[in-house]
Order: C-alpha cells, then sequence, then structure tokens
C-alpha cells in the first residue's frame, strides 16, 4: 500500500471522517478499499467504469447469492434496492469514503496500456467476462451463472457461454482477439497461400484444429481458434522451421475450411478407408473369385445330384435344412432363457451415476446422419438438449449430404449453438450412412462416439450410463449397446409386432449374446464406441448396408468385445407394410453381406473368433439364409396338404420327416415363446395377445429376405430410403415450441421448437426362427 493510500486509510481526510459518521449513524459497516481482495470476473463486470463513477458505487464481493457494494451515501441508493433490481440479486450496502472509492475505481479500471506484457495468463483469462460484459455481448447474470455452472463441470468460461448459446462464435472471437491482442480473421473471405498449406501437414492442421494462412518474411500465419499453448508451439516447431504468427478464427470456420480445402481427401478416407487398411473385411467385393468358384461348384454338384438321384437329394437338401433350422431355434431358445431375469451384463445404479464428477467427463461425438429430414431438425435439437450431459463436452455432428439443401439450410437457420457442427458430406457413391459416419468421424473430438438417428430419443442420462460402464468394463470391451425400442407400438398390428420382435431382439437376445461372450451384430443406433478403438478398426464398412452388424463382427474378430448397457432408445417403428418391406430387405441384404465377408477365409475367422464364437456367427447371421427356404418348405407343406402328391412323401422319409416336424413345432414356438418373452420383459403387457399372431410376421420376413437377395445380386450397395413420421400423432410428446429442459447446471435455454419426424433408421435384422 502507498503512503498515500496509507493517508486515506488512517481516516485523516474530510471524506473519511464524513463517512465514518455516515456508516456509524445508520449501523452500517465502514471499509477500507485498499485493503479488500480483487474481485472475480462477475463482481468486476457488474457495473462498468462510468456507471460505478456515476453511481458513485463499487461492487466488491459476492457470497452465498448476495453482492457486497461500497457506496459513499447509501440514501441515494434507497438502501440497496435500485441495485438488486439492477443486479437482479440482494444487495449488502457497506461505506466508502469519497475519495478512497474514487482511487479504487481507478484501480479497477485501468488504462489499456497497463495490461501489457507482463500481464499474467490467468489474468487475461479473468478478463474475458470483463471483455463480454464491456461488449454487450452477455450479461452480468449470465456469467455468474457460468462461473457457478464451471465449479460443478469444469470448463473454460467462454465455452460454457458458447456451448449453451448464450454468445456466439463471432462475439467470443472478438472478446478472444481483445484478450490475446491477436488480430482476428474472417476466414471465410481468405484463400490460405499453397505455400503455407504444405508448410504443416494436414493431420497436424486437423489435430491443432488450425489452418496456415500464408507466409510472410519467414513467418508463417495461422489461424487457430485460441490462442496456441506452449505445447501446440512445439508441435508446429517439429514440422516448420517458420516463425509461427497466430492469428483468430471461429471454430466453425476453421473446421469448414479444412473440410473444403480437403474436401477430395476426406472424401476417398470416408469411402476407402476401410478398403485400403483391411480390404479382407471390405464389402465392396460382394463375393470374392473364391467363393463364386465354390458356389458354382456346389451348383453343379447340387444340378448333378438332381439329375442322377432326385428324391434322395432333395431329401438330403430338406434334412440338412431342418437340422440347421432346427439349431438356430434352439439356439436362440438357449440365449433367451439365459437372459430372462437379467439386465445387461455391466450394470450401472443410479448412485455411480450421480456420483460422477462432471469435470472429468469425456468429450462425446454424437453422429446423427440425415437426408431429407429438414422437418425433424427441430425436435432432433431439442432431444439432444434434453441428455443430461454438459454441452460444452458435447460434439453434435449433423451429417447432411451436399444435394440435399432443404435439410442443410433447415439447420443453419436454427443458428445452432457451437457443439451442434453441420458436416456437408461430398456427393460420391456409394451414397450410405456408413460413408456419412465415416466422414463425420474425420474431425470428431470425442473420447466416444454414438450415433443417433434423427428420431431417436434416448434416455436423458444414456451418456452417462455408458461413461460409468466403460470405467467399469474391461479395457478389451470397445463397444457399448444400448437397447433399442418404439415409442409408437400401438399405432397398428405392424407397429406391435415390429415392437415385440424388437424387445425380444435387444431385451433378450443381445444380452445373451453379451453374457455367452459371442460376437454381437449391433443395431443401428445407440452403439457407443471408444474413438481410437473405432478408427483402429476402420470405422464402418460404406459398401455394407447393414454396417453396424459388420462392425460387430469385425470387432468381435479383432479380439474386442461388446457390452449391453441397460438403457433405452427409442425410435418410430415402421407402420406402412410397403416400407417396412423396404427396410427390412436392406437389413437382411446387409446381412448376406455380413457372412460373404466374414467366410471369405473360414478358418481364420474360426481361428478369431473361438469355436463358440464361430457357432454362434454361423446361427446368428448365417441363420438369416433360413427366411428365404421358410417359403419353399411353406408351398411343399401345403401342396402336400391338399394333393397328397407321392414324390412330396419320397422326399420326407422317416428321419427327414421327423426333423422336419421338430423344426415346424420348436421353430415356431420358440419364435412366438421369444416375442412373448420380450414383450413381457419389456413389460409391454398390451402387446401379449398379438405376439401370439408373429407367424404372420414371419412371412412378411421371408418376403423382404428374397427382395434382399435379389438385389445383392443385381444392386447389392443400393440404400432404400425408410420413410418415417407416418403418423405425427405417435411422435414423442414435446412441448408445442421452445427447448426441451436443460440438463441440471446448464446456463439457459437453447434453441429449437417441436416438429413432426421424418427419418431414416437402420439397424439389424431381429430374425428369431
Amino acid at each position: 500500500m502507498s503512503d498515500h493510500d496509507r493517508g486515506r486509510a488512517g481516516g485523516d481526510s474530510l471524506a473519511a471522517a464524513w463517512a465514518r459518521r455516515t456508516a456509524e449513524r445508520l449501523g452500517i459497516e465502514l471499509v477500507n478499499l485498499a485493503e479488500q481482495p480483487p474481485p472475480g470476473p462477475l463482481v468486476a463486470g457488474l457495473l462498468s467504469e462510468a456507471e460505478s463513477r456515476e453511481l458513485r458505487a463499487l461492487p466488491l464481493a459476492f457470497h452465498d447469492g448476495q453482492v457486497t457494494v461500497a457506496v459513499v451515501d447509501p440514501a441515494a441508493h434507497d438502501g440497496g434496492t435500485a441495485l438488486e433490481r439492477r443486479f437482479g440479486r440482494p444487495v449488502r450496502l457497506v461505506v466508502a469514503a469519497a475519495d478512497d472509492l474514487a482511487h479504487a475505481i481507478d484501480r479497477r479500471f485501468p488504462p489499456e496500456e497497463l495490461h501489457g506484457e507482463h500481464e499474467t495468463e490467468d489474468l487475461r483469462r479473468s478478463r474475458l467476462g470483463d471483455i463480454l460484459i464491456a461488449h454487450g455481448a452477455v450479461s452480468p447474470i449470465a456469467i455468474d451463472a457460468a462461473l457457478r455452472y464451471q465449479e460443478q463441470a469444469g470448463g473454460r468460461l467462454g465455452e460454457l457461454l458458447l456451448h449453451d448459446g448464450l454468445i456466439d462464435e463471432a462475439a467470443l472471437l472478438r472478446a478472444l482477439a481483445r484478450l490475446h491482442r491477436l488480430p482476428a480473421v474472417d476466414l471465410g473471405a481468405v484463400e490460405p497461400e499453397p505455400a503455407a498449406l504444405a508448410e504443416v501437414p494436414e493431420v497436424v492442421q486437423r489435430e491443432l484444429r488450425i489452418v496456415p494462412i500464408a507466409i510472410r518474411e519467414g513467418n508463417l500465419l495461422v489461424a487457430a481458434h485460441d490462442r496456441l499453448d506452449d505445447d501446440e508451439l512445439d508441435r508446429l516447431a517439429e514440422v516448420t522451421e517458420l516463425t509461427v504468427q497466430e492469428a483468430l478464427a471461429t471454430p466453425t470456420q476453421i473446421d469448414q475450411l479444412l473440410q473444403r480445402l480437403n474436401e477430395h481427401a476426406y472424401s476417398r478416407t470416408a469411402v476407402d478407408l476401410l478398403q485400403l487398411t483391411d480390404p479382407e473385411n471390405s464389402g465392396s467385393v460382394v463375393a470374392t473369385t473364391a467363393q463364386k468358384l465354390f458356389l458354382l461348384l456346389v451348383a453343379i454338384v447340387f444340378v448333378g445330384c438332381v439329375i442322377w438321384e432326385p428324391i434322395i437329394t432333395l431329401a438330403v437338401v430338406f434334412g440338412l435344412y431342418s437340422a440347421f433350422h432346427l439349431s438356430v431355434s434352439l439356439y436362440k431358445l438357449r440365449l433367451i432363457l439365459q437372459s430372462l431375469g437379467r439386465h445387461a451384463r455391466v450394470d450401472v445404479t443410479d448412485e455411480e451415476i450421480a456420483e460422477l464428477d462432471p469435470r472429468t467427463l469425456p468429450v462425446y461425438t454424437i453422429l446423427v446422419p440425415l437426408f431429407h429430414e429438414a422437418a425433424v431438425i427441430p425436435r432432433l435439437v431439442n432431444g439432444i438438449h434434453g441428455l443430461d450431459y454438459p454441452r460444452h463436452k458435447l460434439d453434435v455432428r449433423l451429417l447432411c449430404e451436399a444435394d440435399d439443401d432443404e435439410t442443410i439450410d433447415a439447420i443453419r437457420a436454427l443458428n445452432l449453438p457451437a457443439h451442434f457442427k453441420l458436416v456437408i458430406v461430398p456427393d460420391s457413391l456409394p451414397k450410405t450412412k456408413p460413408k456419412a459416419c465415416n466422414f463425420g468421424m474425420i474431425q470428431a473430438a470425442g473420447e466416444i462416439t454414438v450415433i443417433y438417428d434423427a428420431e431417436d430419443r434416448p434416455d436423458a442420462d444414456q451418456l452417462k450410463k455408458v461413461v460409468v460402464a466403460f470405467r467399469k468394463a474391461p479395457d478389451d470391451v470397445v463397444c457399448i449397446q444400448g437397447k433399442l425400442n418404439y415409442f409408437n407400438a400401438d399405432q397398428n398390428l405392424l407397429t406391435r409386432w415390429f415392437t415385440a420382435e424388437y424387445s425380444m431382439w435387444f431385451d433378450l437376445m443381445l444380452p445373451g449374446l453379451d453374457a455367452a461372450n459371442a460376437p454381437i451384430p449391433l443395431g443401428g443406433t445407440s452403439n457407443h464406441f471408444r474413438t481410437d478403438k473405432l478408427l483402429e478398426l476402420g470405422a464402418w464398412d460404406p459398401y455394407n448396408v447393414t454396417e453396424d452388424a459388420d462392425l460387430g463382427i469385425r470387432l468381435a474378430r479383432a479380439g474386442y468385445h461388446t457390452a449391453v448397457v441397460d438403457s433405452s432408445t427409442y425410435e418410430e417403428a415402421n407402420s406402412d407394410i410397403h416400407n417396412w418391406i423396404r427396410q427390412r430387405s436392406r437389413w437382411i441384404k446387409g446381412y448376406f453381406q455380413t457372412y460373404l465377408v466374414h467366410m471369405r477365409h473360414p478358418i481364420r475367422t474360426f481361428r478369431q473368433l473361438g469355436l463358440r464364437g464361430f457357432i454362434s456367427f454361423q446361427l446368428i447371421v448365417g441363420g438369416s439364409l433360413t427366411f428365404l427356404f421358410n417359403p419353399v418348405s411353406w408351398f411343399l407343406t401345403t401342396l402336400f396338404t391338399l394333393t397328397q402328391l407321392g414324390f412330396i412323401r419320397e422326399m420326407f422319409p422317416g428321419f427327414v420327416f421327423y426333423a422336419a416336424v421338430a423344426q415346424l413345432l420348436v421353430g415356431n414356438f420358440v419364435f412366438i415363446y421369444a416375442n412373448l418373452a420380450g414383450t413381457i420383459h419389456r413389460g409391454y403387457f398390451q402387446l401379449v395377445r398379438y405376439a401370439l399372431f408373429t407367424p404372420i410376421y414371419w412371412g412378411f420376413m421371408s418376403m423382404a429376405a428374397w427382395k434382399g437377395f435379389r438385389q445383392l445380386v443385381t444392386n447389392p450397395f443400393y440404400w432404400e430410403k425408410t420413410v418415417h413420421g407416418l403418423d405425427a400423432s405417435h411422435a414423442p410428446a414435446l412441448p408445442a415450441s421452445g427447448p426441451a429442459p436443460a440438463p441440471a447446471g446448464a446456463l439457459g435455454p437453447a434453441p429449437g421448437s417441436a416438429a413432426t419426424s421424418s427419418t431414416t433408421s437402420s439397424g439389424s435384422p431381429t430374425h428369431v426362427g
């Protein structure tokens, strides 16, 4: 404290004497402002310098929801009432001498030149709130909320405000530029020089989230979203000898510019990554030459045997088919019985979720493939904002095809917070969901990655539950599969059957596979991956139209495991039979593709999966082939019943007949029982009576299977679009307008409003017979 300050503090001035008498008369504390600790950003920003001098008031501290304010004359402030209205918080007045207050204002608002090179980085960052308030970008109340939330969830002040939609990227850019005394650049109006881009490898640009712009007199001008730290500068020093000069740009502009500059390379990576890194597991070739020769040889032998001994040949074929089908049914019955009364193998309790420290939660990437889904975007935003997860740790990537202008415009019109990122996928073949997901993964920032379809409604705590599950699971568990179900089960008979099937598959079959440590064909959404392991596996196969099931098998062959977590995501069940067949035929076609890919080298697959895993793969994925043979069996049974033709009787001698009867009885029993058990286990008791008639549903599956088989031969990579939103009255209830409730501790509402859902779903053919 200076001598001048000591003189003022001693009370030897008229102002000090007047302040002391005022404090005594009103019973208010007298303070020495020279001894007060420095205020935080909230307190310092409640009043500007001009307001402090005009009101002769200076906020000092914030404690237990109350702001302490030093004033010269309490009567001039109506006992603090006017200040309470201004701050929106209770106020406690204290008295300070007029000259003491004036000097304190001088100290709090020094001229800009006082903040020079000797200012510490911590001090600069603490001033970000002051700068934002001074710019009029945000209110002191918002800064207050952000600081309180920061204590719970961690993060930086600017990103908390940004991801909650309270400021935009342009405002934060201006504040950071002033804070760090760096120039701000509009990358929308800049074309980087080729020489500058060549100076830093693309992978480093993506890693550091920077764009080299120009080279001037031995200096490399680099645009970054924030000031580069020492580690980042060291990383740049490894690849360039030029001196780095920094400029600041918004993260969105940096991402979009990197996408534009590397569009061709990113697109080729999305299409060819698996084909280049693991060509044996790529579905770009439906059947290898060896497989074609094998199938041709089998066909020749079959035709020859039919010509030589037709009855015996057909009897052997039907005997083998009946035995295989019976094995499929019994195996699925075993899995279901193993799951009854149980939930997921990795059990996560509410207490474990509540004990999570939000500051330690990982960044989570959410991929949302979209194609002609403009109407669903506001509802999608509401759904994601309903997740109980810190928004500044979400990396939501909305993946749109380049020619889908309607959806792109709808996203841009909402002016979403920064954790929503529009990713435009270049137009290239194959035009599939897995290719779009691969493209979105290239710039993904999350330690964990999940896929959601646009109409998905996951449980609010699903992300936190998966984080706990990963922390509890062994290191070789690299995927956590959530349970899928439908929110419009009661729409019509088809949606009731579809819901019963999903309840069986995700509530009983997949947990059974999990408990058996067998390969799990993943569902189309709500599969959560460790991002680094996903990339190690080559991500999704863009040529496989059931990419999720294929990835689940590749994951198992690589020695990793999938666990099922007891958390549900609700989708819209197909309510139109023609639309349902389009969807199901794609799923089954993808299962055929997956089987062919992983049977290119049967011995290798056997060694990688082990005996039990290999048998499970044959019965679950290979079991899809039974859908093709079922209509033949039905036809022969009906024909024999009506005509009693003798040659049909000859095709079913004793052992074949008994195997066929066993398959008929056991197969139908398992199919009906499985759906009944699934609906009861899920608690959908109103669907039990409809599950009794699911053999009719089985017939529709065979129709879809033959369509999928035909497309496998004629158009293997064609992705049939599934239309959703067929009955908006069954869409999940959301507010008529405005956002869904924000997670606890969030700073404020986010944009978005309810809309009718219309999107594409993906999944696996959850057959049981």
